[in-house]
């Protein structure tokens, strides 16, 4: 079901969806039918029009900062148990590198903000976590937890969490081990709108802890392929939402471990 639904989702994203009406455009086109041939031009426009859409700064910027503006940076003190969550993002591994070096720069966003967050409480624990993604030998976590130290954080204050894959697994690993007690969450802006619906469903009490601002104005004319990663990282949250909205969780028993 996991890989199921990664492999669904992506056929609703700006550059695969372009090239599934590309590929639709052209089989279309071969045919002698006049039908046909007009679905074919129907498809071939939509790929450009999505494309060219989803480069062009105000509509990227319009599904971004629609996401990013719900929650505002966080300035709180915590009080004990200080706990902040830390969501997964990607690594990759390559000889010679450092840790913080082989973070994605969504990760780096997320573990900075989420070290920041610690020196605004007393004797926080700092909780990583994700799998290895299926590509690389170790696991998310312990590479956010080697940059962590590389960052200034003590090793005795880091939790991992390793099998994660997703936002719900993360949230019921978090629920075994705090239960209810509030807790500051980390991720990307576009993506806290789905990930406070999630912990909020277990009835979690998550602060929202936004980084990794994404949603940028620019020239109306320029198409840029930042743009178009923002629209397609903003329309992936979309579809998430509606998936969740859809499904639900399901309530899982909590052990409290802190």
């Amino acid at each position: 079901m996991f890989w199921l639904k990664k492999v669904l989702s992506q056929l609703v994203m700006p550059i695969p969806l372009t090239v599934l009406l590309l590929l639709l455009a052209a089989c279309l086109w071969r045919s002698q039918r006049q039908w046909f041939l007009k679905l074919g031009k129907i498809s071939l426009s939509l790929a450009i029009a999505v494309l060219l859409l989803c480069s062009q700064s105000q509509v990227s910027y319009w599904l971004a900062h629609s996401l990013e503006s719900r929650y505002a940076t966080n300035n709180l003190i915590m009080v004990e148990p200080c706990v902040v969550m830390v969501l997964g993002s990607s690594h990759i591994e390559k000889p010679g590198l450092t840790a913080v070096q082989q973070l994605s720069a969504t990760a780096l966003a997320r573990l900075s903000e989420g070290i920041r967050q610690l020196s605004l409480g007393q004797q926080c624990k700092l909780v990583v976590s994700g799998y290895s993604g299926g590509l690389q030998p170790t696991p998310h976590a312990s590479i956010m937890a080697k940059a962590a130290i590389e960052l200034g954080v003590n090793p005795t204050n880091i939790i991992k969490f390793d099998q994660p894959k997703d936002t719900i697994e993360e949230a019921y690993a978090l629920q075994e081990l705090i239960g209810h007690h509030p807790f500051k969450l980390v991720t990307s802006a576009t993506h806290m709108p789905r990930a406070m619906s999630i912990f909020r469903q277990l009835g979690m009490q998550p602060q929202a802890a936004p980084t990794d601002f994404i949603a940028r104005q620019g020239f109306w004319w320029r198409l840029d392929a930042d743009q178009l990663l923002a629209a397609q990282r903003a329309i992936h949250e979309y579809v998430g939402m509606l998936w969740l909205s859809i499904k639900g969780l399901k309530q899982h028993t909590s052990r409290e471990t802190l």
